[in-house]
């Protein structure tokens, strides 16, 4: 195991704690091959009842993958990336059909990879500090690990609505878009643990489950259906801006800002997502859109804009919507010349 993931055996307990809190436990490649092979190891040994992700530090569990070192490796082709993005799919299929209850703590920010880490899990706790979000957009990428399935079941248009804008989700909305399942006080957390080492998972969590704070995302269904039901991000767009609730106005702009061929890129990726019968087939749509993201200009660009130089001026190309075409849009769901992504 190497430095930035702790792993350890507490009784029945397998316990899982991402450590790097001063990068607010951003995703390395060694960090998901560590967590895979203490998940393959602990799924054989009968003495592992239950298994608990958390990260350490008090700002959240993990806040995506580290973006920095993939910019640079875009730079150099890629295949770095395209290495990390497998084994990361991998690992978020592995999550989904883990044989015993994993119990992901997404207390604090949880984006992006974290959620891959956690949302995909058996049991997934939500608290007031929670902040939840696919925010891939912002860096001229589209939701992946798993993420465009979870969206693309949200109710109504939500999923839409997220994945375009990248907005971040309360304890409420996660669990109202079904990205968590219970509610719990932060204060409650380590009591929660600690019960989970002598009792059934279901039973424990219940003790410490409460009402969840309203979702507000749930008051404004109305405009968020009407508008993102449409069938291209133009058109989408334009009913924002003719909507009558300022967040619809605040969501044009918002969308004004990220990179145009994302954002068609998303949406045919949710409505696709849509059709589809299982998590590794949107896993595997995710992977062919990811690597021929790593080659556009828009991702490395992003980044930089964000991260790098953050002056948070991007320079998109295209530019607009209307320069990107429906033939560079489809080329993104074909398979790498390398290969498609296999899962088993």
């Amino acid at each position: 195991m190497g430095d930035d993931v702790r792993v350890w055996r507490d009784g029945a307990v397998g316990r899982i704690v991402l450590d790097r809190p001063r990068a607010l436990n951003s995703l390395t490649h060694g960090m998901v091959v560590d967590v895979r092979a203490a998940l393959e190891e602990w799924a054989a040994d009968d003495a592992v009842r239950v298994v608990v992700l958390t990260g350490a530090g008090e700002r959240g569990l993990c806040a995506g993958a580290d973006i920095r070192a993939i910019h640079d490796d875009a730079k150099a082709g890629g295949a770095g990336t395209r290495a990390f993005f497998r084994d990361e799919y991998r690992l978020n299929a592995l999550i989904a059909r883990y044989p015993k209850p994993y119990v992901a703590v997404m207390d604090g920010i949880t984006m992006g990879g974290g959620v891959g880490l956690s949302a995909h899990g058996s049991v997934r706790i939500v608290t007031e500090r929670s902040v939840v979000a696919m925010p891939e957009t912002r860096i001229g990428l589209v939701p992946d690990v798993g993420g465009s399935r979870l969206l693309a079941r949200a109710p109504g248009e939500l999923g839409t609505h997220l994945g375009l804008t990248a907005a971040s989700m309360t304890a409420g909305d996660a669990l109202l878009c079904g990205f968590a399942d219970h509610f719990v006080p932060s204060a409650s957390l380590p009591a929660l643990l600690a019960d989970l080492a002598d009792g059934p998972v279901a039973d424990v969590v219940a003790r410490y489950t409460e009402q969840a704070p309203a979702a507000p995302l749930a008051e404004q269904r109305g405009w968020i259906d009407a508008c993102y039901a449409a069938d291209s991000v133009e058109e989408i767009v334009a009913r924002l801006t003719a909507g009558g609730a300022p967040e619809a106005k605040q969501a044009a702009e918002e969308l004004a800002e990220r990179s145009p061929t994302m954002l068609k890129v998303t949406l045919a990726a949710l409505r696709r997502a849509r059709a589809h019968g299982s998590l590794e087939e949107s896993l595997v749509q995710e992977y062919r859109v990811s690597c021929a993201a790593l080659a556009h200009h828009d991702l490395v660009e992003g980044i930089r804009a964000q991260v790098v130089d953050k002056d948070r001026d991007p320079h998109w190309s295209p530019a607009a919507l209307a320069g990107v075409e429906e033939r560079s849009v489809a080329a993104f769901f074909e398979p790498p010349t390398d290969g498609d992504l296999r899962l088993g």
